[in-house]
């Protein structure tokens, strides 16, 4: 039989309980049963029955305690409950007494009352000092029911807001764990924001002494120790920094704008980002003026010192100045020209270098101006850019290539003044791109646009003036290759062959080299400009090449056959021309090769050929001295064609 504690429910009978064990034991029963009776199996039975009972008398005893224990725990828990609702009362009733005492006794005589007016502000001090201190433990226990009920009692003592700074001097403990104070700042005030409308009547009021008394303590702190500590030592990191701190500290107020702190919210949170930079916007753009001065002079003199270039001095006013000056805007050949062995002395790398310096200090004036002062700053910034890029760098770059320009009559002369062009258009197009993209937002609505506009203009012509002047030489100095070729290797014989009928050749040695060397030129002009300026240059250029052409044609005496050779390499010299792409310069060599036409026309069709479409507009005395040209002039009589 299976020993449970409901073998023993009410009503129990132990002479029925032993009968029925011994009757369910097998051999336990009467003498006259199936089974024999066996005195010995019964014992054993009855032995291990105890202590089947011994057993569950120990489990259920264990439970008894267990329930007792349980009992007194909730009953004690009960009784505080109790007092404790007991002693709130009794301070709510209390705090009421002596707040209505506190107010009367203000209005007592002190000479009559001292004592009694004594005693109730002493009571007065106890019991705010004691509901100040029940805040505080309520707080560390988290009973937020409990903070409640002890604040609307302090709501009507001076000590209120004593209360509400322990509040806040608490909720900070243990919130700032990580390295970064404005993530845990963030945390903590989206923790507090939920709280304090549970506690407090004025949850505004709270939120924005927190976030007062952080920003007074914490971030100043913080940015304090960040900017101090490189001020003086290292003026980049410490302008990185000012900017990090102060766009971390924006980005922080406007999240906290989320929360309610009264009704100015946002004048309320820029006086307290002011109270922390002043000091450091104050002294910021001086700061950021000299440091830009400092890196881009150390920037350049990196690159030069790089090259091995001693910088040649400009505008020093010295002879040899004066003697260079007017050789770049003369073709005087006054001294020889300086060899720059193909150097530019323009480097993108140091353009990126300052470029990206400029824009970062664009970034940091956008962020740490005021609102007046940015386009003034923004200004200053960018003269500092024109100074180093477009003065120090362009500018100077500009004057060595115009030095290194040789003479015209210079033989096999490198010309790399177009490489120069090419350079300082691709570095101007990046100048003008920063102009757009980052100074113009930050002046575009103030009176320093119109200032800047012409500053950039000044800039512009200052630096076309010497490209103008550097291309132009440089061109000079084409034709002059050009003549040169045609000096010697043209001869008088070309264009009167001794064996009239034995002239093998398409054209002229001469004309095949100087093609060449147009083509090259060509080719070199588009790789070096772009937009309209190729046009421009290769009009010019072009312009040139007919009239080397023309007077050199115009040195020499023509046989038929000689004239035959000329009309050729006037085909040349068109077929050239038409890689120029120019409208004009192709049509002065059609009209050229038209001219060249009068070197081998028969006498009696002189007159019908000056009269043809190409001819007929021309001067009659350009007309007429190019048939002199032909050995037969006097012979055939052709001046009575232009009498």
């Amino acid at each position: 039989m299976a020993t449970t504690a409901q073998l023993f429910e009410e009503p129990f009978d132990a002479d029925e309980y032993i009968e029925r064990l011994a009757w369910r034991t097998p051999g336990g029963g009467s003498k006259g049963g199936a089974e024999a009776f066996d005195p010995k199996r019964l014992l054993e039975e009855f032995e291990n029955h105890i202590e089947e009972l011994k057993q569950l008398d120990e489990k259920i005893q264990r439970r008894v305690e267990k329930l007792e224990h349980q009992c007194h725990r909730e009953a004690k828990e009960f009784a505080h409950k109790v007092q404790d609702l007991q002693r709130s009362n009794q301070i709510k009733e209390a705090a009421d007494i002596i707040q209505k005492l506190h107010l009367i006794a203000q209005e007592l005589p002190f000479d009559r009352f001292a004592d009694v007016k004594a005693k109730i502000a002493s009571k007065y001090h106890d019991l705010e000092r004691q509901l100040i201190q029940e805040f505080t433990a309520a707080q560390r226990r988290g009973e937020i029911g409990r903070m409640r009920e002890v604040a609307a009692v302090l709501l009507h003592f001076k000590g209120y807001a004593h209360c509400v700074d322990v509040y806040i001097k608490q909720c900070q403990e243990g919130a700032y764990m990580r390295n970064d104070v404005f993530e845990d700042t963030a945390v903590l005030c989206q923790r507090v924001n939920k709280q304090v409308g549970e506690v407090f009547s004025s949850p505004e009021t709270v939120m924005a002494k927190l976030i007062q008394n952080i920003f007074e303590n914490k971030l100043q702190a913080h940015v304090k120790e960040k900017l101090d500590e490189t001020r003086h030592s290292d003026v980049e990191q410490y302008l990185k920094n000012l900017y990090d701190l102060y766009t971390r500290t924006t980005t922080l107020a406007t999240k906290l704008t989320e929360f309610n702190l009264g009704s100015d919210k946002h004048t309320f949170l820029s006086k307290l980002i002011k109270s922390i930079f002043s000091s450091y916007l104050e002294s910021y753009i001086d700061m950021e003026r000299e440091y830009l001065r400092t890196r881009g002079a150390m920037i350049l003199q990196r690159y030069y010192d790089s090259k091995n270039h001693q910088k040649r001095p400009i505008g020093t006013g010295s002879i040899q100045e004066l003697k260079e000056r007017i050789r770049q805007r003369t073709n005087l050949p006054l001294g020889p020209s300086i060899d720059t062995h193909g150097e530019t002395f323009l480097s993108p790398e140091l353009v990126v270098n300052l470029l990206q310096e400029t824009r970062h200090a664009f970034e940091r004036c956008h962020k740490l101006s005021d609102p007046s002062d940015l386009p003034k700053n923004a200004f200053s910034i960018f003269l500092l850019l024109v100074e180093h890029l477009c003065v120090e760098h362009i500018d100077y770059a500009l004057e060595i290539g115009l030095s290194a320009i040789p003479s015209s009559d210079a033989k096999n002369a490198n010309l790399y003044f177009l490489d120069v062009v090419q350079q300082a258009n691709s570095i101007f197009h990046l100048f003008d791109k920063q102009f757009n993209d980052q100074l113009m937002p930050l002046i575009s609505s103030s009176p320093k646009l119109a200032e800047c506009l012409h500053k950039k203009k000044e800039v512009i012509e200052q630096m076309e003036v010497k490209l103008d002047t550097g291309i132009d030489r440089t061109l000079n100095c084409m034709v002059g290759q050009m003549k040169h070729i045609l000096a010697t290797e043209q001869k008088k014989t070309d264009f009167r062959p001794e064996d009239e009928n034995n002239v093998m050749i398409q054209y002229t040695t001469a004309c095949s080299k100087v093609c060449a060397y147009v083509s090259r030129q060509v080719e070199h002009v588009r790789k070096s400009m772009d937009g309209k300026n190729v046009d421009t240059v290769l009009t010019e250029l072009g312009v040139r090449f007919h009239r080397l052409i023309h007077e050199h044609l115009q040195q020499y005496s023509y046989s038929s056959m000689g004239g035959m050779l000329a009309i050729c390499d006037v085909a040349e010299y068109r077929r050239c021309a038409k890689d120029f792409r120019v409208p004009l310069v192709l049509q002065l060599f059609d009209t050229l090769h038209a001219l060249c036409n009068l070197l081998v026309v028969a006498p009696d069709n002189l007159k019908q050929v000056c009269s043809g479409e190409q001819l007929t507009n021309l001067d009659r005395n350009l007309l007429h001295a190019f048939v002199q040209l032909r050995v037969d002039y006097r012979s055939a009589r052709l001046g009575r064609h232009f009498s």
